[in-house]
């Protein structure tokens, strides 16, 4: 068997990671510091979620980079992490008002059409599969430039997918709970897709694991399988805890939405289920009921 090279040097892609990783944590905690000084403090769960996807990158390629290189599945556990958790938490750490200064930028403002589902979804399934061709994972492993560029490939596709279900841009009208059950399903059937090639192929896709598998007394197959099986259990925990957060969602709109139709009854004023649909949709029901009451001229609060 032809000798490997194990790991060449993951120091440099980490350093693609890391140096803009740092970066942006300070932009966001001066960003959150101005808007909290003028009124606009952004939740402090926000917050939270925000530096945790910080930590969770870091972690990720630093603690797993040197073991990423010589065992597939701790290269997919990276980049889960990267692609799907700290992707997730940085956009649930995200608000309108941070973003703001972003958007005044053209360039920027333009890339939000990247954001619609019906873009963010094949882009996110396009760049996970085109990083997992042999010829491109391995030149990753080869070239410390070309395993940064992945990963932040993966980091920014996870958080473009994300963006759909949990970040503050506006959505098409068209997706609702019903369009985001149906987003949910086709990300996660992508990637079970990928994740069962893994765990079910009896061809070795990546020979450059061939060395750090004998080093760890595993066969590359073996290796390739808990690969396969790791994202799938992931994938599966994911969809579990993203139908819960579905469910909850829908409960919670049909009730306020209810109260907000029995409150315009109650005191004469017309107001369809239509609007008040849109209204709690687009989280803009409080807003709603206050316009509500100013025109009752009897404020009230259920």
């Amino acid at each position: 068997m032809p000798y490997q090279p194990l790991a060449v040097s993951v120091e440099a892609s980490d350093a693609l990671i890391l140096g803009p990783l740092v970066l942006l944590g300070l932009l966001y905690a001066r960003r959150a510091r101005t808007l909290a000084q003028g009124g606009h403090r952004v939740p402090g769960w926000r917050q939270a979620c925000f530096y945790a996807g910080v930590v969770v990158i870091g972690a990720a390629v630093s603690s797993l980079g040197g073991t990423s290189e010589e065992l597939l599945y701790a290269h997919m556990i990276e980049h889960l992490l990267l692609g799907d958790i700290a992707a997730l938490l940085i956009v649930l750490g995200l608000t309108g008002p941070l973003l703001v200064p972003i958007l005044r930028i053209r360039l920027f403002d333009r890339l939000r059409v990247l954001t619609h589902p019906a873009i963010a979804l094949p882009l996110w399934v396009v760049d996970l599969y085109v990083w997992h061709l042999p010829v491109l994972y391995q030149a990753a492993l080869r070239h410390p430039g070309v395993h940064g560029l992945q990963h932040a490939m993966f980091l920014a596709a996870g958080i473009n997918m994300w963006m759909c279900l949990f970040g503050p841009l506006p959505t098409p009208s068209w997706f609702g709970n019903l369009g985001k059950l149906v987003y949910i399903v086709a990300v996660r059937l992508a990637g079970t897709v990928l994740g069962n090639i893994f765990l079910w192929s009896g061809t070795v896709f990546y020979p450059f694991y061939l060395h750090g598998d004998a080093a760890f007394h595993i066969s590359p197959l073996a290796d390739q399988n808990l690969a396969g099986a790791i994202m799938m259990i992931e994938e599966s925990i994911l969809t579990l805890g993203l139908f819960c957060w579905l469910f909850l969602r829908a409960a919670r709109e049909s009730e306020e939405r209810q109260e907000l139709l029995e409150f315009a009854n109650a005191r004469g004023l017309e107001l369809t289920e239509a609007r008040a649909a849109r209204a709690v949709a687009a989280g803009s029901g409080p807003e709603l009921r206050r316009r509500l009451e100013a025109r009752s001229g009897a404020p009230e609060r259920l």
